[in-house]
């Protein structure tokens, strides 16, 4: 099995800066995709920024100029430094992996439990 751990959510003011991490554990052997969603009330879940193993990222356009991913392959652990954070981030940041586990080919799809961020004006 393989299980996500976030950390760094919080609570941080209008302009402010927030990073978080997600680390994957468990019998990795590789990892082809990682991601964070985001759920605000009353609204789908929705990609916020993905990498994949090539390195190429993705951006939600509300986020771009904003929010930068990377990705620690050592660690599998996967970033998401938020700067100049608005009111309108506020949501439950999901982190999402899709990961070939040692001893398999094909690929599955692991959730994070979420992590909340709360941005005040």
């Amino acid at each position: 099995q393989v299980e996500l751990v976030e950390s760094g959510g919080g609570l941080v003011q209008a302009g402010g800066s927030l990073r978080l991490s997600c680390a994957a554990y468990g019998s990795i052997s590789r990892i082809n995709f990682m991601g964070w969603f985001r759920q605000i009330p009353g609204k789908p879940l929705t990609l916020v920024a993905s990498i994949d193993n090539d390195g190429i990222t993705n951006y939600d356009d509300s986020v771009k100029g904003r929010f930068t991913i990377s990705i620690d392959n050592a660690k599998n652990t996967v970033y998401l430094q938020m700067d100049r954070l608005k009111p309108e981030d506020t949501a439950v940041y999901y982190c999402d992996a899709r990961v070939i586990r040692t001893g398999y080919i094909y690929e599955n799809k692991y959730w994070g439990p979420g992590t909340q961020v709360t941005v005040s004006s």
